[in-house]
């Protein structure tokens, strides 16, 4: 049984939220956690739902030794709130449509993903799609930290729990 489930949120679910996804997934196997993490990812938007991450967010998490292959684009949905304990935004806006969607009920964290990442002078991961491969290296470099701030918590919730 998961003992915690993350989802990872962006705009369409093709840069941030599975790069994300991707560098979580494997500093969870390599703490041998995947029976007790389960991770996923999603947009808020549906316009790229089935496709693979961005070619460019891709083979930037290649030279860090990341494989995003295996991801698809969803959209969120109204399940994801009853299935995962920890839903977190790349940024504002999405963190607001997430609000939106959110039920009264909701029991686990819907925050921003870099809420985890200690200090850092930003609060939202940037979206790089417009922009030129340096900004797909500084969103892995941002998605690092805080993936590791957010693994350090989980970790320690499991201990204490």
């Amino acid at each position: 049984m998961k003992q915690a489930r993350v989802l990872f949120v962006c705009l369409g679910n093709i840069c941030r939220s599975p790069t994300a996804h991707g560098v979580f997934a494997n500093m969870v196997a390599q703490r041998g956690l995947t029976e007790v993490i389960e991770v996923d990812s999603c947009g808020t938007g549906g316009w790229h739902v089935g496709e693979p991450p961005d070619a460019r967010a891709s083979a930037e998490a290649h030279k860090r030794g990341y494989d995003l292959s295996p991801l698809r684009a969803r959209q969120i949905h109204s399940t994801d709130f009853q299935r995962f304990d920890y839903i977190l935004a790349m940024d504002q806006v999405n963190l607001a449509d997430l609000r939106d969607l959110c039920p009264a009920s909701y029991a686990g964290r819907l925050d921003l993903f870099l809420s985890f990442a200690g200090d850092v002078a930003e609060i939202e991961v940037p979206d790089p799609y417009y922009g030129g491969d340096r900004g797909f290296a500084h969103v892995l470099d941002l998605v690092e930290l805080a993936s590791a701030g957010l693994l350090a918590e989980i970790s320690s919730a499991r201990s204490a729990g």
